[in-house]
């Protein structure tokens, strides 16, 4: 009998992937990409648990899921400190902030011209 693969293994991996690389998005997309990950997963490998031998690519689930997990923690990790910082500076204080860092790159830039 010829192996299946699982239905879900190649969406859980790449959902697992975005959810890294979208963490940075106010932290929403990435917790929601991989919340999205960690449910398919944990059908998908319900699913291989109840008939091992009638599927392949558990590989791709297990390390989709690893990467989802890893995806939640850096987006919930960021988006906590973009509401600290908006309860703490404010709008117009991350504002300031982020034009005082430009001002401080363009400076270093300028001086890394000079020598």
């Amino acid at each position: 009998m010829e192996k299946r693969k699982l239905p879900n293994a190649s969406a859980v991996l790449i959902l697992g992937i975005m959810s890294i690389l979208t963490c940075c998005c106010w932290g929403v997309i990435g917790l929601i990409l991989g919340i999205v990950a960690l449910v398919l997963a944990k059908k998908d490998i319900a699913l291989y648990n109840e008939n091992p031998e009638l599927y392949e690519g558990y590989s791709n689930i297990n390390t989709g899921r690893i990467l989802a997990i890893i995806g939640i923690v850096l987006s919930a990790i960021y988006f906590i400190i973009n509401i600290y910082m908006l309860v703490v500076l404010g709008e117009q204080g991350i504002k300031d902030f982020q034009q005082n860092l430009i001002e401080k790159i363009k400076h270093q830039q300028e001086m890394d011209e000079m020598e």
